[in-house]
């Protein structure tokens, strides 16, 4: 019984990493493509307005 409670615990913090780990690279992807999102969306929006 207590070696099931450690196993929760453990697993629980494993997910948390691997959200973690998730979090950073999406932070990362969109700061590096942010700009470039970004202008793609204006030249959107301009094309649109005549």
């Amino acid at each position: 019984m207590l070696f099931a409670a450690k196993e929760k615990g453990q697993g629980l913090v494993e997910y948390a990493l691997i959200l973690v780990l998730i979090a950073i690279v999406v932070i990362v992807a969109l700061s590096l493509l942010g700009p470039q999102i970004g202008n793609i969306f204006s030249e959107i929006s301009n094309s649109l307005n005549f």
